[in-house]
């Protein structure tokens, strides 16, 4: 990601009010992706997958790393502002 895309999507995070930065850091998959993303996980280690299945996966992936990457600059946020300990 270019810096400023990174800066953009930053900056968005921190200018959320509380409620909303609090939601995202309780942010999860929806279930049916969720439980999508398992199975091929699980087929994918045992060398079950097709083409189609392997670009599923990996696109699952990428929404999964985002909402990481979400749920952890939302954390930063709460922190910064009060709502959530300092994690050691």
């Amino acid at each position: 990601m270019a810096e400023i895309d990174r800066a953009i999507t930053e900056l968005a995070i921190e200018s959320l009010p509380d409620d909303q930065v609090l939601a995202m850091c309780d942010m999860q998959m929806e279930t049916q992706q969720q439980e999508v993303f398992s199975e091929l996980q699980v087929r994918h280690r045992e060398g079950q997958l097709n083409d189609a299945e392997v670009r599923q996966l990996d696109e699952l992936m990428q929404v999964y790393r985002r909402g990481l990457v979400s749920k952890a600059r939302a954390l930063k946020v709460a922190v910064e502002r009060g709502f959530k300990p300092i994690l050691n």
